[in-house]
């Protein structure tokens, strides 16, 4: 066996020595002169959400002379009226004191949890199993993750407009093309789907929906959906749908989810727990395949390599997803619903009972919003929703989104999730901004 190599103290002594030369300050500050800055990657820099730079132009007054009224956030848990039912809380607290549903779960979601979510979705004509089930760190995450999944750089997805723009946002941010088809106010936020047909190229992939809608607040009828169903399978793309405000829905509605009525389109849906139980801060989402021609394998192995980028989602609240689902007392959603069907109500009848010149409410009929259309032909200094929406921020202390935040310029976004008498307030505020404006006035 050779002889161990040994290193004589000078060599050694010279070695350190000019080791400790190139760490001192001095060396290394000389070697740093000229380092200006670290640069982020090209899709850190692509990843920009519009809503951002539109809402952060909104000067919001400091010390207001009266209280400010936040019509702007989708967010069920702001005012303190909308809350997770008790037996959901049980569930979660019976899950912390048993210690153990403290740890990692499988990154595609713990198996009786995505069995629960499987049986609640499941129906007649499209049937789900456990494996036909990701769960995902909310819906946001099931987003980006089906994005992520189905398109190259390159590729194209369609996006509707008015649409809620972090689909935009994880599009781009991954090196897609993105399109938008219209939805019409004049017929209940319906796609144009003669539109739709014009903007389908050799690189489009996808056709994402919004049913119910945010921000339109609209419910599409099956007839709509079977004709978008069809135009999916006439150009052969994935259907996206996101479906988080699904059953939320007012008398005379339906939910209706697009799966049920596509036969030759794969749909993946996306649900989760954030709107109906109140709980956006828990970070439960999910993805639902529904592959009828067996036509998602290679997707279905791609979304499951996505899942190991995050190794899964809150496992205590997955754990509560049984209970939730299923055991949740049905009073609970009934309730919920007439409770938002209620404030939606205490909002636009104020505008139902006045006449409100150069603005149009769209009433709605699901989720948690409704946009209004403003003619700036009817006002002296209003052009758009954007600049409505600051000038009723500065006057009436409403805080609106401008509907740019959507692609929508000529609208304005309210959210109906505070209390009856709040709405009311707003909605009244509302009107006389606009009538004071009104060059009539």
């Amino acid at each position: 066996m050779p002889s161990p190599v040994t290193r004589s103290p000078s060599t050694y002594t010279r070695s350190v020595s000019k080791s400790d030369a190139l760490n001192a300050p001095e060396a290394i500050a000389k070697m740093s002169e000229g380092w200006s800055g670290v640069p982020s990657s090209a899709k850190s820099k692509r990843t920009v959400n519009p809503i951002r730079a539109i809402v952060d132009s909104l000067k919001i007054p400091k010390n207001p002379p009266k209280p400010l009224l936040r019509l702007s956030l989708g967010d069920p848990t702001v005012f303190g009226n909308m809350n997770v039912p008790d037996s959901v809380v049980d569930s979660i607290c019976a899950n912390v004191r048993a210690k153990r549903c403290n740890g990692y779960l499988p990154s595609n979601g713990l198996p009786a949890a995505r069995a629960a979510i499987a049986k609640k979705f499941s129906s007649k004509e499209s049937p789900l199993t456990a494996d036909d089930v990701i769960i995902n760190s909310g819906a946001s995450g099931a987003v980006r993750m089906c994005i992520e999944t189905l398109l190259n750089p390159g590729e194209t997805i369609l996006l509707p407009k008015p649409g809620f723009p972090l689909y935009e946002t994880c599009a781009v941010s991954h090196g897609a093309n993105v399109r938008y088809y219209s939805l019409v106010p004049s017929l209940g936020w319906q796609a144009d789907v003669k539109e739709l047909d014009k903007l389908v190229d050799a690189k489009t992939r996808v056709l994402l929906i919004n049913n119910p809608s945010n921000p339109c607040g609209s419910v599409f009828s099956e007839a709509h959906l079977r004709e978008l169903a069809a135009f999916a399978a006439r150009h052969r793309l994935v259907i996206v749908a996101d479906e988080i405000y699904a059953d939320i829905v007012f008398p005379g509605e339906s939910f209706i989810p697009i799966a049920s009525v596509s036969t030759e389109a794969p749909v993946l849906s996306i649900g989760g727990l954030a709107k109906q139980y109140a709980v956006p801060g828990w970070r439960v989402g999910w993805i639902l395949l529904h592959d009828r021609k067996g036509r998602l394998g290679d997707v279905r192995e791609g979304l499951l390599n996505m899942t190991r980028l995050i190794l899964g989602a809150n496992s205590l609240v997955q754990h509560s997803i049984p209970d939730m689902l299923h055991k949740t007392d049905t009073k609970y959603y009934t309730a919920f619903n007439k409770q938002l069907e209620n404030q939606a109500k205490a909002f636009t009848d104020v505008f139902a009972q006045k006449d409100v010149p150069g603005i149009k409410l769209i009433k709605p009929q699901g989720a948690m919003y409704c946009m209004l259309e403003v003619d700036p032909a009817a006002f002296e200094d209003v052009k758009d929703g954007t600049v409505f929406a600051q000038k009723l921020l500065e006057e009436e202390f409403v805080f609106v989104l401008p509907g740019a935040c959507f692609m929508s310029p000529q609208h304005f976004r309210c959210v109906f999730l505070a209390p009856e008498k709040t709405l009311q307030e707003a909605a009244n505020r509302i009107v006389d901004f606009a009538t004071r404006h009104a060059i009539d006035a």
